[in-house]
């Protein structure tokens, strides 16, 4: 099926029945009229991302710095707020408003 577009849903499905082994890949293709080359691909890439998962990686990296983001601006907000209390401290203690 030329030009068809799968979800990632319908790729899952058919890599999964082709590691079931209840077909041959070559059946699963023909199923699905996709070719073998195509049903390999989508393999290596569920396989990378499984291996991914169990290993505890966060994908291409995007969520670590996130992270790494978030911690930077919620330790900047610290700061901001401990100096708004000296501030605060500094104008109670000499009486300006």
């Amino acid at each position: 099926m030329k030009g068809r577009k799968w979800s990632a849903e319908e790729k899952m499905a058919m890599v999964l029945e082709g590691l079931k082994g209840v077909q041959s890949v070559s059946e699963v293709c023909r199923e699905h009229q996709i070719s073998q080359t195509q049903y390999y691909q989508w393999r290596d890439k569920f396989l990378a991302g499984a291996q991914q998962g169990l290993n505890g990686h966060q994908g291409n990296g995007e969520v670590q710095q996130l992270r790494q983001e978030l911690g930077r601006l919620q330790r900047l907000i610290g700061k901001q707020a401990i100096q708004i209390e000296i501030l605060k401290k500094t104008e109670e203690l000499f009486g300006e408003s």
